[in-house]
């Protein structure tokens, strides 16, 4: 079959691998999307320490089940699953909390198994074990289906942030992650949702989907200005750096309002100190919080939000690509000529 393999750092390509067999305690899915999200783009440019190579990458999915080993239960051939891919251990401080995703031994499809740029995909045993595997609502097509996990991890970091009516929120980057966060910010009831870009063709990519947002060009215009006037001079209740650019976590302090919740959301590749003011936080009484990968529940939660229709992402499903034509979708995520990247290696 077809596989993006990870060999090295700078040493990806298309290849000829085995198709996987099930085992006796896991299972076989013919994948029917994958998508590719900033984790996968970082270690197409620059590599990743954390992936066991060779390794096939990727770790959004949708696929239909083949084969299943006689010990699974609840599923059979023929179902459409999606799966949560960090796989917690079960038994550590954090899994008997539910938080599997902040488990001390994480294991992840595509970094520790084999993943989902590929034709067929072995299903780990511990995403059985630990309830990782959900079915997919009948009505809920694969090619939205396979946001879920995305969307999933943005539920994480709101999670943490009570955004509710009247808030002003303030998101940095207009990628597909940053306007999912405004699109629930808004569901929320937040009152405004600025988005700070300055790429004017994903701004006009984000308005399409989200015409109530407020742009604001960084580049043409001053931020804090910006946000004073249209708060009042108060600042914003909650900033969420969508985007992995540390000068974009300095901003956010910057225009936070007292009592406010910043979300430093993207995970920066290089330099990681310098951007976070202690003093801001301190006399401000200002929340910062983290948010990494999501949970099996954060995941179905997202399905059903999807197939009954109370979150769109229709706008973002449109053109998929065929996974021989993955360094295609690489590259137009690089040139920034698209925001999320869908493929369907069953597609030729």
């Amino acid at each position: 079959m077809l596989a993006f393999v990870y060999e090295d750092a700078g040493k990806l390509g298309l290849k000829e691998v085995p198709e996987p067999r099930a085992k006796n305690n896991t299972g076989v899915i013919k994948v029917e999307a994958s998508s590719i999200c900033g984790t996968d783009l970082r270690a197409f440019r620059f590599g990743s320490s954390k992936i066991k190579p060779p390794r096939v990458i990727g770790h959004e999915v949708v696929g239909t089940v083949v084969e299943v080993g006689g010990d699974i239960e609840g599923f059979k051939t023929g179902d459409r699953v999606q799966i949560a891919p960090a796989l917690g251990c079960g038994t550590c401080h954090y899994c008997k909390r539910g938080y599997t995703n902040l488990c001390d031994s994480l294991k992840t499809i595509g970094f520790d198994f084999d993943g989902t740029f590929a034709e067929y995909m072995e299903i780990p045993a511990e995403a059985f074990a630990r309830d990782h595997v959900t079915k997919v609502p009948e009505n809920l097509n694969s090619l939205e289906a396979v946001l879920a996990e995305p969307i999933a991890c943005i539920v994480n970091a709101q999670s943490y942030l009570g955004i509710a009516e009247g808030d002003m929120v303030a998101v940095f980057g207009s990628g597909f992650i940053g306007t999912i966060h405004a699109a629930l910010a808004l569901q929320k009831g937040a009152e405004k949702a600025f988005m700070i870009e300055v790429n004017e063709e994903r701004i006009k990519m984000a308005k399409k989907v989200l015409p109530e947002l407020i742009i604001i060009n960084s580049k043409k215009e001053s931020l804090k200005d910006a946000i004073a006037s249209h708060t009042n001079n108060r600042g914003v209740d909650v900033a969420i750096t969508a985007c992995s650019v540390g000068p974009a976590q300095v901003d956010a302090m910057n225009i936070i309002a007292k009592r406010g919740r910043i979300s430093l959301f993207g995970g920066l590749p290089t330099e990681t100190t310098g951007f976070v003011d202690s003093n801001i936080i301190h006399y401000k009484e200002v929340s910062v919080h983290g948010a990494h990968a999501s949970t099996a529940v954060q995941n179905r939660e997202v399905l059903n939000l999807i197939a009954d229709g109370k979150l769109s992402v229709k706008e973002f499903v449109n053109n998929p690509f065929p996974l021989k034509d993955i360094l295609k979708a690489f590259d137009a995520l690089n040139r920034e000529e698209i925001v999320k990247a869908i493929l369907q290696p069953g597609v030729k």
